[in-house]
């Protein structure tokens, strides 16, 4: 099988993938997916930085501060109380780093972000048994971490 064909049948798998994994998330599932994705584009970026791939470096940090916008969009302020505040805050300051190693090809700030978007992720999915089921989610009321990224 030659290169590209390959890569088209993998790019076909991942869309099937994606949209699979959307349609049937909830929302704790779509927040994980969002931090995922920002966190492997900007694995790859991190790479094309090494390897002078500017174009695809670009694209692929823009994306990450689209994701990030995205995150940073969902949160219920009025509802999650301080810890919405502090997300709100650190995704701002994730995209401005994000801004300038795309800007700078700086592999320091992509990595600075994706320590950050990791203590968030795991914070994330040290939470999801709490909020998945929709049997859980009558029951009781989200937990002040959840409520955060409610909408």
């Amino acid at each position: 099988m030659n290169p590209n064909a390959r890569q088209a049948k993998l790019a076909a798998y991942n869309t099937v993938a994606i949209h699979g994994g959307v349609a049937s998330s909830d929302p704790h599932g779509m927040v994980m997916m969002l931090l995922d994705a920002a966190t492997e584009r900007m694995a790859t970026a991190r790479g094309c930085i090494e390897h002078k791939e500017l174009v695809r470096k670009t694209k692929l940090l823009h994306s990450c501060v689209v994701i990030i916008a995205e995150l940073r969009g969902s949160l219920n302020l009025a509802q999650g109380g301080p810890l919405a505040a502090n997300l709100d805050g650190l995704y701002d300051y994730m995209i401005r780093q994000l801004i300038q190693a795309n800007l700078h090809s700086d592999i320091a700030k992509v990595n600075e972000v994706l320590g950050l978007l990791g203590e968030i992720r795991s914070a994330w999915a040290a939470i999801g048994p709490m909020v998945r089921g929709a049997d859980a989610a009558a029951l009781r009321p989200l937990p002040q971490n959840a409520a955060a990224h409610a909408r």
